[in-house]
Order: structure tokens, then C-alpha cells, then sequence
């Protein structure tokens, strides 16, 4: 009975009565949200305009610019009024794109997409100017004091960014092409210099570093769940999180 009670359909309704509201009819309600469903959204006037603007003004003003610009305020040794045009466009195009609902495609691209361009990139110029950091002469083969100072910093900020940024193998496979460039050149006479020191040792001291980070939290379990892949290197700001935070939180409940 309470089968058949349920297939029992609704009874119709009277000529000229609007039809009942529920699962089976649509209903007035459900006209509505059908028409806001397929409503056409509004022309962003704003975006546009300012994405014109900049278009025309950043990048096809650049060679404008350079033309009717003194080239004595611009020396061949610092950027050209180009380069400053290129630098706002990059810096303003961002900001426009936060006036419409493109936070999630902004985060990818900074996350994902933005690390590895610029991560890939930064490792490559570091590697190419390491190349360049050969001498014959011995005694040029020795840092001075700045830089020894410099090294620990140095070396804490590499740290950071292959940690935070998860890019432990685009480092390690610099270390070693680094590695591997020092004996090469060694074959030939050829020793680093002290920027090739400074930058060599700094690595060295940062493998050093993620390995001390890496045996100290090797039993976390927390972080263990969060980062179960092979390479079981933890972010600095995920251990803040999920160990500070509820540190703070216990004391601030007593």
C-alpha cells in the first residue's frame, strides 16, 4: 500500500488554477530561478576599458615612449623606458583581473604555474652565471669576509624557498650540474672564484640545512599524512600551522 501510495500521482488541477508548487511541478518558483539561471550577465565595462587602456598606453605607447624620451635619462646600464612599461604591465594586468571572479584562476597560476615559471628560470641564471665563476688564477680562489658573512643568510634563504616551494629536485639537479661543471673545469686548470665559492657553498650548507629539517620531523605524524610521497619534505609554514597554532591555542586556554 505505501508502494503504490507513493507512485499515486497528484491530482490535476482545475481549469484556471495555477498549478500546485512541489518535486513534480515547477511551479512559479521554479520559473524564477530558471530566468536567473540563463539571465545574461552584465558587460564589465570597467575591465575592458582599463585592459584598453593599458593596452594602448603600455604596450603600444612603449616604442613611443623611447622615441620622445631623452635617452640620457636612460644610461645602457639601467632599465630603458620600455623596460619600465613592460615592468607595469606585468605589475597592473593582476590587479585588474581581481575586479571580476578570477581569484581561483589567479591562485593556480601563482601556486602552480607561476612557481614553476619562475622558479625554473631563476635556477637556470644561477647555473649559467656559476659558469662564468672560473679562474686559473689560485689566489683568487678564496671568499672574503663579506661573503662568509653573506653565506649563512644566504644559504637560510635557499633553505626557505626549496622547502616552501616544494622544488627539491629542480635543486638538487643544479647542485649536481654544479657539481659536476667544478670537476669538468678542474680537469682543465680552472677553480672557482669567489662568487663561485660563495654560490657553491651556499648550496652545500642548504643541503645541509634540508637534511637537519628533514631528520627532525621525520616521525611527525601530522606532516606525514600531509606530504605521504617519497620526497617527505615539509613547508616551514605547514609545520607553523599545524603544530604553532594549536600550541598557541593551548595556551591562550589556560
Amino acid at each position: 500500500m505505501q508502494g503504490a501510495a507513493r507512485k499515486r500521482p497528484f491530482p490535476a488541477a482545475a481549469p484556471g488554477s495555477p498549478q500546485p508548487a512541489g518535486p513534480l511541478y515547477a511551479g512559479r518558483h521554479g520559473t524564477v530561478k530558471n530566468e536567473d539561471t540563463f539571465k545574461t550577465s552584465p558587460f564589465h565595462f570597467d575591465l575592458w576599458f582599463y585592459f584598453t587602456l593599458q593596452n594602448w598606453v603600455l604596450d603600444f605607447g612603449r616604442p613611443i615612449a623611447m622615441i620622445i624620451l631623452p635617452l640620457e635619462w636612460f644610461p645602457l646600464n639601467k632599465p630603458s623606458a620600455g623596460d619600465y612599461f613592460h615592468m607595469a604591465y606585468n605589475v597592473i594586468t593582476p590587479f585588474l583581473l581581481l575586479k571580476i571572479d578570477s581569484f581561483e584562476l589567479l591562485y593556480y597560476y601563482d601556486e602552480y604555474l607561476g612557481h614553476s615559471m619562475w622558479y625554473i628560470p631563476f635556477f637556470l641564471i644561477l647555473f649559467i652565471y656559476f659558469t662564468g665563476c672560473f679562474t686559473p688564477v689560485e689566489e683568487e680562489s678564496r671568499m672574503p669576509v663579506a661573503a662568509l658573512l653573506l653565506m649563512g643568510p644566504s644559504s637560510l634563504y635557499y633553505w626557505y624557498l626549496v622547502t616552501e616551494g616544494q622544488i627539491f629536485i629542480l635543486y638538487i639537479f643544479t647542485f649536481f650540474a654544479m657539481m659536476a661543471l667544478v670537476m669538468h673545469q678542474k680537469r682543465k686548470g680552472l677553480v672557482l672564484d669567489s662568487n663561485g665559492l660563495f654560490l657553491f657553498y651556499s648550496f652545500i650548507i642548504t643541503l645541509v640545512l634540508i637534511a637537519v629539517w628533514v631528520v627532525w620531523l621525520w616521525n611527525d605524524k601530522i606532516l606525514r599524512k600531509k606530504y605521504p610521497g617519497v620526497i617527505y619534505i615539509p613547508e616551514p609554514w605547514a609545520f607553523y600551522t599545524l603544530h604553532m597554532n594549536n600550541l598557541h591555542a593551548a595556551k591562550e586556554s589556560l
